[in-house]
């Protein structure tokens, strides 16, 4: 019995044992990899998405080049727009702001519209584009105040001189933008410019003669002289040469000049500002002539 009983005890610790080892080989045993399917693999998902996306795309660009949808657009387009006519979405008001010298029949008819017009198909982009092409028109904007009226909102030009070239006049804006070569009578008051490229000019120039208001105020008009510097006329036939550089530094000095000693009312044929530490004065012939004396005048 002691002998049976040591053999099953010997033979339960070597069972324990073999177990226990064998426990622990297979928990140290390395794990294998799970095999993910390459259909399930992000990366191949990713790929998909953009190959439907794509093909999505070139089917609607064969749509839209075949005129399908072009075709099924314009055709809601106007269904859209017959249904808002019947409802009182059409033309009947024009407003018009800013317009001062542009005539209303000018208008109108760059306008190209006429009373009944469907308001929602009315092409804003080609009427602002007629409208800028008229000469006065510097900008326009055209709004729709629904149901039924347009408004216009023009900014005009405003004319700054008066261009002589090869005897013809024309009246521009400070731009140097022709505006009419009509009816220019009412604006004889302007300074009158002279010169090829002088409407390109005439904005410095009125920048320039701005400096100095009180001298601006007897200018009558500015020649350019080639392509690189201003004669002014003054009244009294004073002709003012001024530099190519530095011109508003040389008006400052004719202003001071006249100023301390009143040349202008002087019997002057010219005042030469070009050399920028002196003004050169060269008097009329008139006034170098003595007025003769009779006997007895005091002298």
């Amino acid at each position: 019995m002691r002998k049976m009983l040591t053999r099953l005890l010997a033979s339960a610790d070597a069972t324990d044992m073999d177990v226990s080892e064998h426990d622990v080989e297979r928990n140290t045993r390395p794990k294998r990899k799970r095999v993910v399917p390459v259909w399930r693999r992000p990366q191949t998902v990713v790929v998909a998405i953009v190959l439907v996306l794509s093909l999505i795309g070139s089917a609607s660009v064969w749509a839209w080049k075949s005129g399908h949808v072009e075709a099924a657009l314009n055709a809601t387009k106007w269904k859209a727009i017959k249904v808002s006519s019947d409802l009182g979405f059409t033309v009947q008001d024009v407003l018009v702001s800013g317009r001062l010298e542009t005539s209303r029949d000018d208008l109108l008819e760059a306008l190209a519209i006429t009373r009944g017009t469907p308001i929602l198909a009315y092409d804003f982009s080609a009427a602002k584009e007629r409208v800028e092409a008229l000469p006065w028109v510097l900008q326009a904007r055209i709004e729709r105040l629904l149901p039924d009226t347009l408004a216009l909102h023009i900014i005009e030009r405003r004319p700054m001189a008066l261009w002589q070239s090869n005897g013809e006049f024309a009246l521009i804006d400070d731009t140097g933008e022709v505006i009419t070569r009509k009816a220019l009578g009412r604006f004889a008051n302007l300074i009158h410019v002279v010169g090829e490229d002088a409407p390109d000019n005439v904005g410095g120039l009125l920048e320039l003669l701005e400096t100095q208001p009180e001298l601006k105020a007897l200018v009558k008009a500015a020649v350019r002289v080639g392509g690189r510097r201003w004669d002014l006329s003054l009244n009294g036939d004073i002709n003012v040469r001024l530099p190519a550089e530095d011109a508003p530094k040389a008006l400052a000095r004719l202003a001071e000049f006249e100023e301390a000693s009143g040349v202008l009312a002087r019997d002057i044929r010219v005042l030469d500002l070009r050399l920028p530490d002196r003004v050169i004065v060269r008097r009329s012939p008139n006034a170098l002539r003595r007025p003769e004396r009779k006997p007895g005048q005091e002298t």
